[in-house]
């Protein structure tokens, strides 16, 4: 059952994450429909759309390769057992 939850979370970020983005597609080709420029009005966002999905890509990667360095290293290890 826990695996089925995992995936559906994963399902639904993914979904969220497709629908904000094209949320923002939708917002940019109507707010420069106005001044006539059509898609050549939405080349100057572009660069700043994708290097912030780089840069979000790269301190999740980095955020996760440290957590799992950290838990191969063991350094989330109990210093001491408690015993009962």
């Amino acid at each position: 059952m826990g695996g089925l939850r995992k995936h559906a979370v994963l399902l639904i970020a993914t979904f969220f994450g497709l629908a904000g983005f094209a949320a923002f597609v939708v917002w940019a080709i109507l707010a420069t429909s106005h001044t006539g420029g059509g898609w050549a009005s939405l080349l100057p966002i572009w660069p700043y759309v994708l290097g912030g999905v780089i840069a979000t890509g790269a301190l999740t990667g980095v955020l996760m390769w440290l957590a799992f360095y950290s838990a191969n290293k063991g350094y989330d290890d109990r210093a001491g057992h408690e015993e009962p």
